[in-house]
């Protein structure tokens, strides 16, 4: 196994962070329209205004990320952790880097007395074992909601 090094991102890693999160939408099918992201959105949202970000990298080359937000489970009254984005880039894929995000954040999760969330594309095969092979639960009842666009326009109006 590599020796990753992880931290916070920076705000001189918004290149970084682009990149990588641009990387992960093409690796998850994401059409080239529906990727929207942009440095000054990185500049404003990453470093812990609406999101956090870490890096991981082998010496100076950067090997993975991780986007994480806190959010409440008000019945549970508890804090939770969700995890936004996790990418390893190919190359450093099987040595132990996504698990060494997930622990890192798990221990974040459980300090705070919460859990820990996230989602997986259904077609995603090698996550989901993945995940599951770390204990995580598959939750099939809950259905995912989105408004955007015109009908939050709408809705807001």
């Amino acid at each position: 196994m590599s020796d990753f090094l992880l931290r916070a991102a920076t705000t001189n890693d918004a290149p970084i962070i682009l990149e990588m999160l641009r990387d992960l939408a093409i690796y998850e099918k994401v059409p080239e329209s529906g990727f929207c992201l942009t440095q000054e959105m990185v500049l404003r949202d990453m470093f812990g205004a609406a999101c956090h970000c870490d890096l991981a990298f082998d010496g100076r080359d950067a090997a993975g990320i991780v986007t994480w937000f806190w959010t409440y489970k008000s019945f549970r009254g508890r804090r939770g952790l969700y995890v936004e984005d996790l990418y390893v880039k190919p190359q450093y894929r099987g040595h132990g880097l996504g698990r060494r995000f997930l622990i890192d954040l798990a221990g974040r999760a459980q300090a705070a007395g919460g859990h820990m969330e996230w989602q997986v594309l259904d077609w995603n095969a090698p996550a989901i074992a993945f995940y599951e092979s770390l204990g995580a639960k598959l939750v099939p009842q809950w259905v995912n909601c989105r408004l955007e666009g015109a009908a939050l326009e709408k809705l807001a109006s």
